[in-house]
């Protein structure tokens, strides 16, 4: 008979294996999903709990008990999203037969406006970068990408030249879930790229694993997270710019600029590939003179006739 901890070590392999190959997770998502079980073990264990066993009144007691520890209530939440993602895993596999975690709630969570550059500060973080080496334009492009097309790090590094389609000003990225999406491509993102293609890559002898991979490395193999990030505060501090600057503050940059500049909220929401369009509305935070604007302008009380 297995310990306690060896089926949960079962169990957890079994739930990462299916959020990789029937959810069709990315591997870093997959892992914190996973990982995210741990705080549930470490509750179950002390108290001899079967995990197979657990009722909602025993999760209710262990979210209590990640108050009890400090826990922030946006560790909580996704914690409570792990978990909750883990039970629907053992009804679907039939080891067990009703979920305890239907009932069981998130904390509240106050949204957080994301950090957001100015149209001007973007300018400044482009120019920025240097051009007349290979480093340098390979970067600039991928700011370019990152703000011109609102993608994720893991986005851009996975980007493929097959996903590319100039002509017709679109490229075709693979999301989270491995979710396909059309996002619209503008001629400064497209210019630096082709710069960097036609001077820079087509220069490399690649092996044939990243013949299609856009954004190489030194090594001619694909850039990691890391390096995304790195490049982009090395930018920021040439640039003077103070602001906590990362890839995803191009993301927040590029939906807020198009909002405040008239796009339809749903046409960001497919940019971006957002699934609920309550996750787009956070980029909404327009500026007031913005709403004024629109709202004298196209509120029916403020039109002449009622004059």
């Amino acid at each position: 008979m297995k310990s306690s901890l060896e089926q949960y070590s079962t169990l957890q392999e079994a739930f990462r294996n299916y959020l990789r190959l029937e959810k069709s997770l990315a591997m870093h998502s997959a892992e914190a999903y996973a990982h995210d079980l741990d705080k549930l073990m470490q509750y179950c264990e002390p108290l001899q709990l079967d995990l197979l066993s657990l009722n909602l009144q025993h999760l209710r007691s262990f979210t209590a008990w990640l108050t009890a520890l400090g826990c922030a209530a946006s560790t909580q939440a996704r914690i409570v999203s792990g978990v909750r993602a883990f039970f629907s895993f053992l009804i679907e596999q039939q080891y067990i037969t009703s979920n305890p975690a239907e009932g069981l709630e998130s904390p509240k969570l106050s949204r957080m406006l994301p950090d957001v550059l100015s149209a001007e500060e973007i300018q400044l973080l482009m120019q920025a970068i240097p051009l007349h080496t290979n480093e340098g334009l390979r970067n600039r492009s991928i700011l370019e990408t990152l703000y011109g097309c609102g993608l994720r790090v893991s986005e851009v590094i996975q980007l493929k030249l097959s996903q590319l389609f100039f002509n017709e000003a679109y490229i075709k990225s693979i999301g989270k879930g491995n979710k396909e999406r059309l996002i619209p491509i503008g001629d400064t993102a497209i210019r630096f790229i082709k710069r960097y293609i036609n001077e820079v890559r087509s220069t490399y002898t690649i092996l044939p694993a990243y013949a299609d991979t856009l954004f190489l490395n030194r090594n001619r193999k694909p850039l990691s997270r890391v390096m995304v990030f790195y490049i982009i505060k090395h930018a920021a501090r040439q640039a003077g710019l103070t602001k906590s600057i990362s890839p995803h503050t191009l993301r927040h940059s590029f939906a807020t600029h198009l909002i405040e500049g008239g796009a339809h909220l749903r046409a960001v929401q497919d940019m971006l590939g957002h699934e609920s369009i309550t996750t787009t509305e956070i980029y909404t935070h327009l500026d007031r003179q913005f709403v004024r604007e629109n709202i004298l302008s196209y509120h029916p009380r403020n039109k002449n006739k009622y004059l």
